[in-house]
C-alpha cells in the first residue's frame, strides 16, 4: 500500500524540517512530498535536507497547491497536513489504519489544543469555525466538528474524483462539501493541535479569508443545491411582491380604482422574476443531479482502499507471496463521528 504525505508550504523554513522528520518517523514507509508555494525563504532547501521530495508550485494559493498535488501524486492513501508544525504527526498512523480498516474515503483530524497549545486558536478563528460548522449543516446537511481542519487522510478514489474549484483557503470547505454531496463515507478523530512557532507567520487572515470562505460556501450551495437556493430567492421575492401588492389590492377593493399603478406594476414584475428563479431552480436541479451522478460514477470506477485481510486473501487465491505492504504502527484512532454510507 502506497502512502503519500502531502505538505503544502509557503515560507515555513523554521518548521518544515521538523514536520518532515516527524512524519517520516510516524509513517516510515510513506513518501513525504513538500510543495513549495512561491516561498521567498529557504523552505525548499530545508525540506529537501530533511529527506522530503520537493516540488514547486509558483501560483500562490492553498487551493492551487492542493489541485497540483492531487493531480501529480499517485498513491493509495494520502495524508495531508500543513508545514507549520501545528498538527501532530504521531496521529497519522491511527488515522491511516482507521481509513483502511473501515474502508473510508476521508478521516478528518479535529483540532484539540495540546497542553502547549493554549494560544493555538485566535478567538476570531474559534468563532468562525463554529459558525461554518453550523452553516454547513444547514446548507448541505453534513455534520462536521471541524470544517477547517487541514489534517486529513484521504483515499485514492476521493483524491482522483475531486474537482478543485477554489484557489485559496476555501479548499477545506470544498473538500467537506464534496464528501457530503456525493455521499462518501468519512470519520472524524480528535488530534492535538499545537501553537504555531513564533517565527512562523500565520497565513490565514480572519476577516478577509472569512469573507472569501463565506462566499465560496454560498457559491457551492448554489451549484450543489440549486433548487433550495433559487427557491429561497423566489420565496423572498414573492414575499416582497405580496407586501407591495396587498396595498394596491386593498385600495382597489375599497374604491374600485387602481390608484397606485407604479406599485402594482412593480409588484407584478417582482413576482414574474420570482417565477423565473423558481423555473431556473427546477432546471438546474436536474443538471446538478446529472453532474452528481457523473462524479459518483468517476468515483466508483476507482478501486477502494484494500484492507490487509482482503489483500492476504487475494494474494493467497493468486498463489502470490505476502508482498511489500505498509502497515502503519501505533494505536488505532478512535472515531469521534462516522458518516452513514449512501
Amino acid at each position: 500500500m502506497r502512502i503519500s504525505v502531502l505538505l503544502p508550504c509557503h515560507n515555513e523554513e523554521h518548521t518544515i524540517g521538523h514536520v518532515v522528520r516527524d512524519f517520516q518517523e510516524a509513517l516510515p514507509t510513506a513518501t513525504v512530498y513538500v510543495y513549495d508555494n512561491a516561498s521567498t525563504d529557504r523552505t525548499a532547501e530545508r525540506a529537501q535536507a530533511a529527506g522530503a521530495v520537493v516540488r514547486r508550485e509558483p501560483r500562490l494559493g492553498k487551493g492551487t497547491v492542493v489541485c497540483r498535488m492531487f493531480a501529480d501524486i499517485d498513491a493509495d492513501v494520502y495524508v495531508m497536513a500543513d508545514g507549520d508544525g501545528t498538527y501532530d504527526a504521531s496521529a497519522a498512523p491511527g488515522m491511516v489504519r482507521l481509513l483502511v480498516h473501515e474502508v473510508l474515503d476521508m478521516v478528518v483530524g479535529c483540532r484539540a489544543p495540546a497542553s502547549d497549545g493554549g494560544a493555538a486558536y485566535p478567538r476570531g478563528h474559534v468563532f468562525g469555525n463554529r459558525l461554518f460548522n453550523r452553516l454547513l449543516k444547514v446548507l448541505f446537511g453534513g455534520v462536521f466538528a471541524d470544517v477547517f481542519s487541514g489534517y486529513r487522510v484521504l483515499s485514492r478514489r476521493f483524491v482522483k474524483s475531486f474537482p478543485v474549484r477554489f484557489t485559496g483557503f476555501e479548499i477545506e470547505t470544498e473538500l467537506t462539501t464534496h464528501t457530503v454531496d456525493i455521499g462518501l463515507p468519512y470519520a472524524e478523530v480528535m488530534t492535538d493541535y499545537r501553537a504555531r512557532d513564533l517565527q512562523s507567520k500565520r497565513k490565514l487572515r480572519t476577516v478577509r479569508d472569512g469573507v472569501r470562505i463565506m462566499w465560496a460556501a454560498v457559491m457551492l450551495f448554489k451549484e450543489m443545491r440549486p433548487m433550495r437556493f433559487f427557491t429561497l430567492i423566489a420565496a423572498t421575492l414573492t414575499t416582497i411582491a405580496v407586501l407591495l401588492g396587498a396595498v394596491v389590492v386593498r385600495v382597489f377593493l375599497t374604491t374600485g380604482l387602481v390608484l397606485r399603478l407604479p406599485t402594482a406594476v412593480l409588484s407584478a414584475a417582482i413576482q414574474i422574476v420570482a417565477f423565473i428563479c423558481l423555473t431556473a431552480g427546477i432546471i438546474l436541479d436536474s443538471v446538478t443531479r446529472s453532474r452528481r451522478e457523473a462524479r459518483r460514477l468517476v468515483y466508483l470506477a476507482l478501486s477502494p482502499v484494500q484492507r490487509p485481510g482482503d489483500a492476504t486473501r487475494d494474494e493467497a487465491s493468486d498463489g502470490g507471496g505476502t508482498g511489500n505492504r505498509a502497515n502503519p504502527s501505533g494505536p488505532d484512532a478512535v472515531p469521534l463521528r462516522r458518516s452513514h454510507h449512501p
